[in-house]
């Protein structure tokens, strides 16, 4: 069955933003498991602009579903994993300039290395899942890597403009998870989806899990965090309206 993982990123951007100790991450994380969150994903970025380092050894303690670290495939990154020992890592690109990930990882760029990555990372118990396009250079790439997984970049998707474009998007999505399944790759997905437009992504079949933050930490605010999720659970197997 499709899961959910929750991102509280977005609860530690507002801590950060008034630089005090509250919201708590880790609490946001045990109410999202509380309301029928699968998993947790939190970002380490590398300008430490919202989740910090002690915000990753906490969740790795409490987690009590899997605890997926988003990371930029890094030396740095790369050592904290391999102390941390996450149940899997995420590995995306970053650009300091950008508000949120932008895009998928070009693995082409840098294949050699992202090998290397790999090898680390799995070679310490530690499954990688590698945050892309489904474009199948991409995809072809990804799975040479020997990861075990990926997740799929739904920003176009989600950002598209009118439905003609979103049912395109939806069929790019749909056909590189086929073409992922095909290649030994397990499916995840995420990036830009809310409660309006999730359900037709979780019917992607062979779909694994939806990584989404934003959106829920956003209804957070207004109605908590446990009920927040349970709605996003409810929007993805279309249980109830929203």
């Amino acid at each position: 069955m499709l899961t959910l993982g929750v991102n509280i990123d977005h609860v530690a951007t507002i801590r950060q933003a008034r630089r005090t100790v509250e919201p708590e991450p880790i609490a946001a994380a045990v109410l999202a498991e509380l309301g029928g969150a699968d998993g947790i994903t939190a970002h380490l970025r590398e300008d430490r602009r919202h989740i910090q380092d002690r915000d990753v050894r906490l969740l790795r303690e409490t987690v009590q579903t899997h605890f997926n670290l988003e990371m930029a495939a890094t030396d740095e990154m790369v050592a904290i994993a391999l102390d941390l020992k996450p149940d899997y890592a995420t590995l995306v690109p970053e650009r300091r300039e950008e508000v949120t990930t932008e895009g998928g990882l070009n693995l082409l760029g840098d294949f050699e290395r992202y090998c290397r990555v790999v090898e680390q990372l799995q070679g310490a118990g530690i499954p990688v899942s590698w945050f892309i396009d489904a474009q199948a250079p991409q995809l072809e790439a990804a799975a040479k890597t020997g990861a075990q997984f990926i997740e799929l970049h739904t920003g176009s998707y989600a950002n598209a403009k009118t439905e003609t474009q979103q049912q395109r998007e939806l069929e790019v999505l749909t056909k590189g998870t086929q073409v992922a399944i095909a290649l030994g790759l397990r499916v995840n997905a995420g990036h830009g989806l809310t409660y309006q437009n999730v359900y037709p992504v979780a019917q992607i079949p062979g779909m694994e899990e939806l990584n989404i933050g934003h959106s829920i930490v956003s209804r957070a605010v207004l109605v908590g965090m446990e009920r927040a999720v349970r709605e996003m659970k409810q929007a993805m197997f279309q249980e109830s309206g929203v």
